[in-house]
Formats: C-alpha cells, sequence, structure tokens
C-alpha cells in the first residue's frame, strides 16, 4: 500500500487549500484514514479522520468548524479542504491508513501507533 499526499503550498491567513491523499497497492483496505501534521519542534498531532465505510468523520478541536475530510471510494482518495486557515496551521500534514481494523474511539483514532501506512507527507505553509 502507497499513500500518495499532495496540494500543500503556502497561503495566507485566512485562505483555503485542499489536500489530497490517493491510496494504491495490490488491494487496498482501510478501516479507517487520517491526517496529521507537525509543526517544526513539535509532535506530530491528530487533525482529522474518516471511517472508510461508514464516512463518519472526526476532527481536532483545533480544526473544528474549519477543516472537512471527505472520501472517494472509487478512487481510493480522502481530500482534506482547509478553509479559514491560521499560520498556527502550518505543518507538514501525513496521511495514514489503519489496515487492521477500524479505530472506534478517540483515543485510537489520534493515536498515531495504530496507523499502518503512511503518506510522504505536504507542507502548508501560513503567513500571517
Amino acid at each position: 500500500v502507497q499513500l500518495q499526499a499532495s496540494g500543500g503550498g503556502l497561503v495566507q491567513a485566512g485562505g483555503s487549500l485542499r489536500l489530497s491523499c490517493a491510496a494504491s497497492g495490490r488491494t487496498f483496505s482501510a478501516y479507517t484514514m487520517g491526517w496529521f501534521r507537525q509543526a517544526p519542534g513539535k509532535e506530530r498531532e491528530f487533525v482529522t479522520a474518516i471511517s472508510w465505510y461508514s464516512g463518519s468523520t472526526y476532527y481536532a478541536d483545533s480544526v473544528k468548524g474549519r477543516f472537512t475530510l471527505s472520501r472517494d471510494n472509487a478512487k481510493n482518495t480522502v481530500y482534506l479542504q482547509m478553509n479559514t486557515l491560521k499560520p498556527e496551521d502550518t505543518a507538514v500534514y501525513y496521511c495514514a491508513a489503519a489496515t487492521v481494523r477500524a479505530l472506534r474511539t478517540v483515543v485510537e483514532r489520534e493515536d498515531p501507533r495504530r496507523y499502518d501506512y503512511w503518506g510522504q507527507g505536504t507542507l502548508v505553509t501560513v503567513s500571517s
């Protein structure tokens, strides 16, 4: 399984970006897909996740109401629409897939160790 993240870039505060994460592989099947981010000097933190089959979405409080995660099952792709971006959103964004089992609790979804595959990361820079 390979995850290819794209869509990062430089944007002014208040602007928008859309990240994509395309999954490929002989037989791709994920229970949960998520996005994490890591700012310089900080630990990787949970941003959002989606249940692949139900489409249920989950968000960190810091992005709730501004970010929207969606999926296209036919394309094995998830999309992260980021609106009203703030300088504190600046980070490398990583998509990840949990393929062994569904992540059913907040603790599980927000734990990067629960995800089996990771994309290469895409840089989002928000200028003030």
